[in-house]
C-alpha cells in the first residue's frame, strides 16, 4: 500500500463513519455539551468543527492556503479560540452537507499530490513548526476528524443515546 491509497482509505472510511452520527443528534440539542468542566463545545460548535477539521487543513498542506489573514500572523487565541467563539451549524442536515463538501475537498487535495510528493516533500503546520513527510501531515488530518468523531459518539453516549462500539467504528 502507498500513501495515496492508506489516506484515501482513511478518508473514506472516517467520513462514512461519521456521517450516521451526525443523523441521532437531536436538531433540538445542538447547545447541549458536558456539565462537567470548562471549554466544551456544544453539539453544534462540534459539528461545525467535523466539517472543516480535514479538508481545508490538507488545502493548507498542499497549496499553502491555510484561509489566515494577510502576513499570516494569528494570536494563539486566534489559533485556538476558547469554545464559546467557534462557529456553530444550525442544523443537522446542515453539517452532513458541509461535511460532505469538505470530503470532496480531502479528496481533491490527495488528488493534486504525486506519491513522490507524499513521500518526501516537508512541510509544516501553523500550529507546529517542525518539518514532516506530506503524506504523515495529511494522515494526521484525517486523524483529526477521527478524533472529533469520537468526542461526538461520547456526546451521544452522554446524552443517553443508544450507542455502542459499532457506530464508534462503523460496524
Amino acid at each position: 500500500m502507498n500513501w495515496t491509497e492508506l489516506i484515501k482509505t482513511e478518508i473514506e472510511t472516517t467520513y462514512s463513519v461519521t456521517e450516521p452520527l451526525i443523523d441521532l443528534v437531536d436538531e433540538n440539542r445542538l447547545d447541549w455539551k458536558p456539565s462537567q468542566g470548562s471549554n466544551w463545545m456544544t453539539v453544534g460548535q462540534l459539528l461545525r468543527h467535523l466539517t472543516d477539521a480535514c479538508g481545508s487543513a490538507m488545502r493548507g498542506f498542499v497549496t499553502g492556503d491555510w484561509g489566515m489573514p494577510e502576513g499570516g500572523e494569528m494570536t494563539e487565541d486566534e489559533m485556538l479560540p476558547p469554545a464559546e467563539k467557534l462557529p456553530t451549524v444550525g442544523s443537522p442536515a446542515e453539517a452532513k452537507a458541509l461535511l460532505a463538501q469538505d470530503k470532496q475537498l480531502a479528496l481533491e487535495m490527495l488528488a493534486q499530490c504525486s506519491e513522490e510528493q507524499l513521500a518526501n516533500k516537508l512541510v509544516t503546520a501553523p500550529w507546529n513548526p517542525n518539518p514532516m513527510v506530506l503524506g504523515y501531515r495529511l494522515l494526521q488530518m484525517v486523524g483529526h476528524l477521527d478524533r472529533h468523531k469520537g468526542q461526538l459518539f461520547y456526546y451521544l453516549k452522554l446524552q443517553g443515546k443508544p450507542v455502542h462500539t459499532g457506530h464508534l467504528w462503523g460496524m
